[in-house]
C-alpha cells in the first residue's frame, strides 16, 4: 500500500509539472527526528482566470523506527472558483496516509502584498474510512524583507488543527521557517511540531530546509 501512495504522489508531482502550473512551490525539510517533502502547485484553468487547481502533496518520514508509525503521505487537488482575488471556494479529494479517503469543501481567505501573504483555508469533510465528519482549519503566512534584487530575508509559517465530528482532536501542526533567499533559491532553520490523537501525542523536530519556487 506505501509504494501505491508514494507512486501516487509522484505522478500528482508530474500531472501538475506537465502542466506548466503558474504557481509551483517545492520544499524539503530535513531535522535530527524526520524528513519532510512538499509540492504545492496552483494554476487556473480558464481564460476569466475564475477557475484554479489546486495541488498539495506531501510525504513525511520519521528516522526512529519508535515514530514511523507517524510517517505520512497526503495528495489533495481542490478545484477552486475564485470570486475575487481575496475568496475562493471548492471542492476537492483528498487521500491521506492515515486516514484514508475524504471528500472536502473549502473556502480559502487570501491577503496579499509586495512582502506579505496570510492564507486561511476553513474545511469541512466526510472521512470514508471513518463515516463521520470533520473540521480542519489551516493557516499559512509568509513574510521576506529584500535587502536587494538578490536577497532577501524570509519568515515562514504554517498551521493546521482537524478535529474529527467537530468536537474531539485528530491532527494538528505548527511548521515555522526563517532563512534567506538568493537569487530564487531559499534555505534556512526551521522547527515542526505535531500532535496526534484525541489526547495529542506530541512530536517535534529541529532541522534545515530549502524551498524553491518555479
Amino acid at each position: 500500500m506505501k509504494k501505491i501512495i508514494i507512486i501516487t504522489s509522484f505522478l500528482t508531482i508530474g500531472f501538475a509539472s506537465n502542466l506548466q502550473a503558474q504557481f509551483t512551490q517545492l520544499e524539503l525539510f530535513s531535522g535530527f527526528d524526520k524528513t519532510d517533502f512538499t509540492l504545492y502547485s496552483s494554476y487556473t484553468i480558464n481564460k476569466s482566470q475564475t477557475l484554479s487547481i489546486n495541488t498539495l502533496a506531501f510525504f513525511q518520514k520519521f528516522k526512529d523506527e519508535e515514530n514511523q508509525v507517524f510517517d505520512e503521505i497526503g495528495v489533495q487537488p481542490t478545484l477552486f472558483w475564485n470570486i475575487n482575488k481575496h475568496i475562493a471556494i471548492g471542492p476537492s479529494l483528498y487521500y491521506n496516509s492515515f486516514a484514508g479517503y475524504s471528500e472536502r469543501l473549502s473556502a480559502k481567505f487570501t491577503l496579499k502584498k509586495s512582502q506579505v501573504l496570510f492564507v486561511l483555508i476553513p474545511t469541512v469533510a466526510h472521512s470514508e474510512q471513518k463515516d463521520a465528519g470533520y473540521a480542519e482549519a489551516f493557516a499559512q503566512f509568509q513574510l521576506n524583507a529584500p535587502i536587494n534584487d538578490k536577497v532577501s530575508l524570509w519568515l515562514n509559517g504554517q498551521f493546521l488543527t482537524v478535529w474529527d465530528e467537530f468536537k474531539t482532536h485528530s491532527r494538528s501542526f505548527q511548521q515555522l521557517r526563517a532563512g534567506v533567499s538568493i537569487n530564487g533559491h531559499q534555505f534556512g532553520i526551521g522547527v515542526d511540531f505535531d500532535q496526534y490523537g484525541p489526547n495529542p501525542i506530541k512530536k517535534s523536530s529541529f532541522g534545515l530546509y530549502y524551498r524553491k519556487t518555479l
